[in-house]
């Protein structure tokens, strides 16, 4: 493109200079031709100054000096016609002009007969006489032709100029595009944290930026979006372990009739609860977001704590884990959302169970200051752990392949949600020997 745009440049450069070129030489040659006509002009005084053949008396200096004018004149192409009454008119006149020289007028002209164009130059020499300057315009081909040959010259050497630089300036616009369409390329095709270096013009350096900006946003986004489904995933396993495990003891006779009814309403209540879940993710899908929402409510803590006892109690049990419930006698009134807690109340006695070994206790606390405590006799956590212990797959990265690990989320999502709930988490040692967390509402109203 700028290939052409320098050819079209150069082109159009060309169809203006050279008539100007043509023009300037013809006029120049017009001016040149008149300085001399103004020459004869002012030696001359009477036309037998051009008669070389007859001396007159006392006027011989003249005619020699006006003879040397004229074969000058000659040798440069020009020739000199004597206007004079009774002689013959010279043919390049008009009748007009050859009368404009008999009044003592100069005239000056251009004029073309028969295929042959001259440059006329006339000045009056004495009374009804004049002297007239003819010279062809052909003797400026050969002027205009070099003038032409240079500027076509320079109008070649320009237009090379202008294709090289813009070239250069093609690579340096285009490099950048390209690197720009290949991150966008990569990014459609799922790559990530990918970095353009912003280059080339503020334009061009406004799409490298912006790209770097779409590509942060989307690493963002889509790790929120797998932070969430596996926290969904890692939730809707807690409920099915619970109606899985009840439902085996149906099977195996080992609920006993007199149970049934306890145990059909913990499975309902924990089907209740997978429904929630699933309803959930409707919920978001139709909304496009990525959190859940917060229903609160007036609640008896210390029923919700009881409730999720019985529930991880049969687990424990069957992992061979001494499961300990701690309740006050007196109702614990709450606003919160119900759901929510069991949540967190869920995600600290699987994480719990997960790393205690059997024979090892598991305790489940509620305080009469509304503070929830999960205890383990498990491995425990260092006290840097402590400091990570709820932020996402740290402890997952610190312990894999060294002792049981979950997701890594679990924890995560444990914190996230106390924090929606207006209350705080916090991971310590426990007396049991093991970890302990510990989920405290001081922002939560009584009812």
């Amino acid at each position: 493109m700028t290939g052409a745009v320098s050819a079209i440049v150069v082109l159009i450069a060309a169809i203006v200079a050279f008539p100007l070129i043509k023009t300037a030489a013809q006029d120049q040659a017009q001016a040149a031709l008149a300085s001399q006509a103004n020459m004869v002009h002012n030696i001359a005084s009477k036309p037998q100054d051009f008669d070389f053949d007859h001396d007159y008396a006392g006027e011989g200096p003249p005619q020699r000096t006006m003879e040397g004018i004229v074969e000058y004149l000659q040798a440069q192409g020009i020739e000199v016609q004597v206007i004079m009454p009774g002689q013959s008119v010279p043919h390049a006149l008009s009748a007009k002009q050859i009368h404009d020289v008999e009044l003592g007028l100069p005239v000056s002209g251009r004029t073309c007969t028969e295929g042959r164009c001259v440059f006329l130059e006339a000045r009056p020499v004495g009374p009804g006489t004049g002297v007239l300057l003819v010279q062809p315009m052909s003797v400026l081909s050969s002027v205009t032709t070099e003038a032409i040959r240079r500027i076509s010259l320079a109008l070649l050497a320009g237009f090379a100029v202008a294709v090289l630089m813009g070239f250069w300036f093609a690579q340096r616009l285009t490099k950048p595009l390209a690197q720009a369409a290949d991150a966008a390329h990569k990014l459609a095709q799922g790559e990530r944290n990918l970095r353009i270096e912003p280059e080339g013009p503020v334009e061009i350096s406004e799409i490298a930026i912006a790209l770097n900006v779409l590509s942060d946003e989307l690493t963002h986004s889509e790790g929120r979006q797998r932070e969430f489904l596996l926290s969904v995933s890692h939730e809707l396993r807690t409920p099915l372990t619970a109606i899985r495990g009840y439902a085996e003891a149906m099977v195996d006779g080992v609920v006993k009739p007199d149970e049934l009814n306890r145990v059909g309403g913990i499975i309902e209540s924990e089907s209740l609860r997978l429904d929630r879940l699933v309803s959930d993710l409707l919920d978001l899908a139709r909304t496009g977001a990525v959190d859940f929402q917060i229903n609160p409510a007036n609640m008896d803590l210390a029923q919700v704590v009881s409730d999720a006892g019985e529930v991880w109690e049969r687990r424990c049990a069957r992992e061979g884990v001494n499961f300990k419930l701690v309740t006050p006698t007196q109702p614990v009134f709450l606003v919160s959302d119900i759901g929510r807690l069991r949540q967190i109340i869920d995600n600290l006695l699987e994480n719990a169970l997960r790393v205690t070994p059997s024979g090892a206790p598991i305790v489940l606390e509620l305080a009469a200051d509304r503070s929830i405590e999960v205890r383990d006799g498990g491995p425990g956590l260092s006290s840097d752990d402590l400091a990570v212990a709820f932020e996402p797959g740290e402890l997952y990265e610190r312990y894999r392949g060294v002792r049981k690990v979950g997701t890594g989320f679990g924890l995560a999502l444990v914190g996230r949600l106390a924090q929606r709930l207006g209350a705080r988490a916090s991971a310590g040692h426990a007396a049991e020997g093991g970890a302990s967390f510990r989920i405290e509402f001081p922002l939560v109203k009584t009812a």
